[in-house]
């Protein structure tokens, strides 16, 4: 299995990105979770002063000043810190069910808009969305122009939030991210190893992905940008037949190889199959830690026992 010097243990250690000269901020992660905490960590290392609110603030990493906050409440955001340059936006919803996502990413965001706007306060707004967004189903390559029609209620009420977004603040920032794995995040590999895992062969099935500390990247560099566009799509380089992904997985760790689906199998046929391209954000400067699932998933395994 290939080695890499550093990989990033989530609660051992912060990834080392270039530095950037900026003024020092106040920085609020409402919904300071899986990603909001790696985010946090980068923020810290370069001194900013940052806040993290969700329910249950107890574990967060030291150093983010924690907010007990429910956003679906509004008298949960009474009392939001003042000064606030940067709001990152990054809930995810309590569970599978339209209401839990309009909660969570229109309802939410709308509270906390209002409270903030109450306090006299517009910071800069980054808001976390999906490629859900996009109902492309046929393998087609897709960029932040590409239509935005989703046949599902989550892709809807993300891109509902996404207009919520853009509409109240007027540099409020999108980013559009792909699968997200890495540390902690090992269904996949837990798949591939058990020799559970399998693909269909009727079609090609295209996956997109990026890893937590890559997403932890793209937002600090987004929230660096001095005129940064209204939309990005945060992918790794290479969107990946799930085929491939499985027996690179499967050669890497001397797994059974991945079989073909069978009727026995019940496999759900994905809502959508597109290629998503990352070139305006990588036009914009940002360089990935791991560019491939290849690089993002051996750290992974090096960093699993």
């Amino acid at each position: 299995m290939p080695t890499f010097a550093e990989v990033s243990v989530f609660a051992e250690c912060v990834p080392v990105y270039p530095p950037i000269v900026y003024g020092l901020q106040r920085v609020l992660i409402a919904g300071c979770g899986y990603v909001g905490e790696a985010l946090g960590k980068l923020l810290l290392a370069e001194d900013h002063e940052v806040w993290g609110l969700r329910r249950n603030p107890r574990s967060l990493p030291a150093g983010i000043e924690n907010i007990a906050a429910d956003l679906a409440q509004p008298e949960d955001l009474a009392d939001l810190p003042g000064g606030i340059d940067v709001v990152f936006y990054l809930v995810s919803p309590n569970g599978s069910e339209d209401t839990l996502y309009r909660r969570a990413y229109v309802d939410g965001l709308r509270g906390l808009i209002e409270a903030l706007h109450r306090g006299g306060q517009r910071p800069r707004l980054l808001f976390a969305s999906s490629t859900a967004v996009y109902p492309q189903h046929d393998g087609e390559w897709v960029d932040e122009s590409s239509e935005t029609a989703p046949d599902h209620w989550s892709g809807k009420r993300l891109l509902e939030g996404e207009k919520v977004a853009l509409q109240a603040f007027p540099l409020a920032t999108v980013a559009r991210f792909g699968g997200i794995y890495g540390p902690r995040r090992t269904q996949l590999i837990d798949c591939v190893r058990s020799g559970r895992a399998v693909y269909r062969s009727d079609a090609p099935q295209y996956t997109n992905r990026i890893h937590r500390d890559d997403c932890a990247g793209v937002l600090r560099h987004l929230m660096k940008l001095e005129n940064p566009g209204p939309i990005y799509l945060a992918v790794d380089n290479e969107p990946a037949e799930k085929r491939a992904v499985l027996l690179w997985l499967a050669g890497v760790m001397g797994s059974p190889e991945p079989r073909v689906a069978e009727k026995a199998d019940v496999l759900k046929r994905p809502r959508s199959n597109k290629r998503c391209r990352n070139a305006r954000l990588v036009q914009s400067g940002y360089t990935f830690r791991y560019p491939t699932f290849r690089e993002g998933y051996s750290a992974v395994l090096d960093g699993m026992p």
